[in-house]
């Protein structure tokens, strides 16, 4: 079953400027006009309050001002983010002076203080970042987009959401491992996405490591118990490394919300096989016969199923067994004439029932076909 495709919404962080805002007289208008822009919607308020702000860093001591400096960059964070369109005609170096004075700031002794505005400045400039990767990445500039994607993730490492978009794009650019793992990263809780833990393991898949794989996909069913989809790719790689005993464990629930599926009942009937539990590899093949009766492969392993039993009870000549076994094997040789392998096993049936125009029809054509 092919992996679920990842969707990638842009999804933007939450914005709101704090209550918890210092207003001391000094700054008052400038908190002032950032909360009449958010009641009012108009960017007259955003640019008086970079008027207030630019107004109140005039000389060295203003721009030493932690309080006052921490303010521009509130205002700068909030006008790069609003103003999208740039009706402000803030110069183009704009963006880069800003991320600088954040950068700044935040390294300062007493930034703590001013936490919940520096919070808020780094939400924005995320945004900002995010907004600029998708214009790339709806380019196909996987390379630009994810350098901004990462420059995002500096300012909001909590917002598990950037993982998607720099998994995509690392994806995208052949970086195997690093999606691998920033998709792992997403499968922590009961609200990640089945797709992700898809993602993660078919990257694994493609970098051999069937383990990792493995271990992604389990984790991710503990979380998601009831998605299907998981449930099929844990019992692919089972299936695939003909971990049977593995596999058995799922049979139930595959068959389960399987009825009617030939495929299904095909690997649930193999897995039995390997594990001699016959009746129940019996049925099974017969199952899915029912289902598709035009596929080779259930045919032929239900008439080899039938030819071991029939040796396991060391039985001879005309025996149930033998006579199902030629029945359906004639039946696998009708759906696929030139099957050697198919022509082999009924020259044994034949032999243990004695039919020598038979064998020598098999013998014969598997002439016809190694003279080819």
């Amino acid at each position: 079953m092919n992996a679920r495709k990842v969707i990638l919404p842009v999804l933007i962080l939450s914005l709101s400027t704090s209550a918890a805002f210092c207003q001391t007289e000094v700054l008052k208008g400038v908190v002032n006009s950032l909360a009449f822009y958010k009641q009012k919607k108009d960017l007259k308020y955003l640019a008086a309050a970079k008027k207030t702000v630019d107004s109140l860093i005039t000389t060295k001591a203003d721009s030493a001002d932690l309080e006052k400096v921490v303010y521009r960059v509130v205002v700068n964070s909030s006008i790069l983010y609003i103003d999208s369109l740039n009706k402000l005609n803030q110069p183009a170096n704009f963006f880069a002076q800003t991320t600088d004075l954040i950068d700044n700031v935040s390294s300062k002794r007493k930034a703590y203080k001013y936490q919940a505005e520096l919070d808020y400045s780094k939400r924005c400039l995320s945004n900002v970042y995010i907004r600029k990767a998708f214009v790339y990445m709806n380019n196909s500039d996987y390379n630009n987009a994810l350098q901004l994607f990462m420059s995002a993730q500096k300012y909001t490492p909590g917002f598990k959401k950037l993982n998607v978009y720099i998994a995509y794009s690392n994806n995208k650019l052949g970086n195997l491992q690093a999606a691998a793992k920033y998709y792992a990263d997403l499968v922590a809780n009961d609200s990640t996405k089945a797709e992700y833990v898809q993602a993660a393991s078919t990257n694994y898949k493609l970098l051999g490591d069937t383990t990792s794989a493995l271990n992604i996909i389990k984790k991710g069913r503990k979380l998601l118990p009831n998605d299907k989809t998981l449930l099929f790719d844990e019992a692919n790689i089972y299936s695939n490394k003909k971990d049977y005993h593995s596999l058995a464990p799922l049979i139930p629930a595959l068959l389960d919300i399987n009825a009617n599926n030939a495929d299904i009942a095909f690997v649930a009937a193999v897995c039995y096989d390997h594990l001699n539990q016959y009746d129940k590899a019996e049925s099974l093949y017969l199952h899915s016969i029912e289902l598709n009766s035009s596929v080779y492969d259930p045919v032929f392993n239900l008439g080899l199923l039938y030819l071991r039993e029939g040796a396991i009870k060391k039985e001879k000549g005309n025996t149930p067994n033998n006579t199902r076994a030629a029945q359906w094997l004639e039946k696998a040789n009708e759906i696929s004439p030139n099957n050697v392998n198919c022509l082999q096993v009924l020259q044994v049936v034949y032999a243990q029932l004695g039919n020598e125009d038979q064998i020598n029809k098999v013998n014969n054509k598997l002439k016809q076909l190694t003279n080819q």
